[in-house]
């Protein structure tokens, strides 16, 4: 790889560089698994979240609707009130945090890691082409697409 090669590469982020800067911090995939379940108020998410404080979840709201991930609603106009919800692109972070949570169970809380409801197996993901019908593994290029 010539330096000039190496230069734009460390210049330009990758998509999981730019998937953290976007969703990275602590609190962002908490609100985010929060949301998966519908539409939610300000306090609403201050109970289902521990630990966060006001001033951290509304920042962390306005940066993901500035991100486009979360869109408010006003409901009442006297006090100025919102409820948050994903948007369709918030709603692919779904995927993401089921693996998260898979991987956190699998090394902090096996009894937790979701199972096989016939049989009672850990789950596992799996990368599938639809288009190929092919389940993908191992694939070197792969690795390095996110990386």
């Amino acid at each position: 790889m010539s330096e000039q090669q190496s230069e734009v590469r460390e210049s330009a982020p990758s998509p999981l560089a730019d998937a953290l800067m976007r969703v990275g911090d602590r609190w962002t995939l908490l609100i985010v698994q929060a949301l998966l379940a519908g539409p939610r108020r300000f306090n609403e998410l201050l109970e289902d979240i521990p630990g966060i404080a006001a001033n951290i979840l509304s920042q962390r709201l306005k940066r993901l609707e500035h991100e486009a991930l979360v869109v408010s609603r006003p409901y009442s106009e006297r006090p100025p009130r919102a409820a948050y919800e994903l948007t369709a692109e918030g709603k692919e972070l779904a995927g993401a945090l089921r693996l998260l949570a898979q991987w956190g169970a699998r090394h902090t809380l096996p009894a937790e890691a979701p199972r096989h409801q016939a049989c009672g197996t850990p789950l596992e993901a799996r990368w599938y082409c639809p288009t190929c019908d092919h389940l993908v593994e191992d694939e070197p290029e792969l690795e390095m697409q996110f990386l």
